[in-house]
């Protein structure tokens, strides 16, 4: 057993507590018998009240948890895109900011012009429905969807001969109506290693 795992079965009990379909309308997900299936992280989820699993496997580790505790603490209301957030204008966030860039930020910066290249690819299998807002700065920016009602905007600029390539991740409006901050932080790692990941399963 992995020391995440009560912690999982905690929450997801939490969130099965008003019902499966008060859960299913909440999250949102869709029923398959006593399961409630949704996507997280660009796979296939499947929550029950005692554990969940990724794509068929079970996740007991770390995703487990942040998907959890989306499950227990996700609030009825529709997500609000616009404007984007900030991590570090999240009330609270100064302890997690050093920690946030560091996992989140800059282990994409090497991969700016795969991130490019692969954009359509990665939007797509992130869950991505809608443009990234009007306006928005950089390069070249990617809108994905990790969670049901968690927008990730992550907006790169390429290098050049006067600044390296940079990467911001921004939050949609209320994703704090959806997970706890350090959730939040969490959420952003995890998408951003999965990019990685899909970078390196299918190289340009």
């Amino acid at each position: 057993m992995s020391n995440y795992e009560p912690l999982i079965r905690n929450n997801l009990s939490a969130a099965f507590g008003s019902g499966p379909e008060a859960l299913a309308a909440r999250l949102p997900a869709d029923r398959d018998q006593d399961a409630l299936l949704m996507q997280a992280f660009g796979e296939t989820c499947r929550i029950t009240p005692e554990a969940l699993s990724l794509d068929g496997a079970a996740e007991t580790g770390p995703r487990g948890l942040v998907i959890s505790l989306y499950a227990a603490q996700a609030a009825a209301d529709p997500v609000h895109l616009e404007p984007l957030v900030a991590f570090r204008d999240f009330e609270g966030s100064m302890p997690y900011q050093g920690a946030f860039a560091a996992n989140s930020e800059r282990p994409l910066i090497p991969r700016a012009g795969d991130l490019q290249a692969r954009r359509e690819d990665l939007c797509r299998s992130l869950g991505a429905d809608s443009p990234t807002p009007v306006g928005t700065p950089g390069d070249f920016s990617l809108l994905l969807m990790p969670l049901p009602k968690i927008a990730l905007c992550y907006i790169v600029y390429l290098p050049d001969d006067e600044f390296p390539a940079s990467v911001t991740c921004l939050f949609s409006n209320n994703a704090r109506s959806f997970m706890p901050l350090d959730g939040l932080a969490d959420t952003a790692e995890y998408t951003s290693r999965k990019l990685l990941d899909l970078i390196e399963e299918a190289p340009i």
